[in-house]
């Protein structure tokens, strides 16, 4: 019998499902391989765009191949920099940023997400994505680094307005303490009315 509850990952995909529309805009702030990247590109149609970021050229050089294979690849800007500058290329008013926090599958697992770099991404994707954006993290503690990482994520969605931020963290007590978990983030419409910061 299949699992009932699904994936970090394809729960992840269920949420943005809810939100992203063609002809919107859209972040893989970690493209890795590509998966999410291509998610995105499908969902946004030929009208809308994806940014994906990485600081690994082979990572982006995977993502184009993944695009071009399925015709997609003029939807989506690849940028080969930390996501922890997403503002320096991306213009606010974006529905969906995702991240896959941790290594590169089947790369190097010294080349890691680390906490510094990927708070100041997540708090420049607040500050862009438009009222009712979303924004999901999935985040991987089995790794050196990780339970450091998902620490400071989880201090991070603690500490923000919640009249301005519905957020969810998911819990498996049945599954490892290691076991990778998605928080998901969505800017409500009192941002807009009142303003001011997260």
């Amino acid at each position: 019998m299949p699992r009932l509850f699904p994936t970090p990952v394809l729960l992840a995909h269920l949420l943005v499902n809810q939100v992203l529309r063609v002809g919107d805009s859209a972040v893989d702030a970690t493209a890795g391989n590509g998966h999410d990247t291509l998610y995105l590109a499908q969902r946004v149609g030929d009208t809308g765009k994806v940014y994906a970021f990485d600081v690994q050229r082979g990572a982006l050089l995977r993502t184009a191949e993944r695009l071009r294979a399925e015709g997609l690849e003029n939807r989506v800007v690849l940028i080969q920099a930390g996501h922890e500058r997403l503002k320096e290329f991306i213009p606010a008013g974006i529905k969906t940023a995702m991240f896959n926090l941790g290594y590169l599958p089947g790369g190097d697992h010294r080349i890691i997400t680390r906490p510094g770099t990927t708070i100041a991404a997540l708090k420049q994707t607040l500050d862009l994505l438009e009222p009712g954006g979303l924004a999901t993290v999935v985040v991987y503690r089995g790794h050196d680094g990780g339970k450091e990482e998902g620490e400071a994520v989880s201090k991070f969605i603690q500490n923000l307005d919640r009249k301005r931020w519905d957020v969810i963290s998911t819990v498996f007590p049945s599954r490892s303490a290691h076991a990778p978990f998605l928080v998901a983030l969505q800017k409500t419409g009192d941002f807009q009315k009142e303003g001011g910061s997260l």
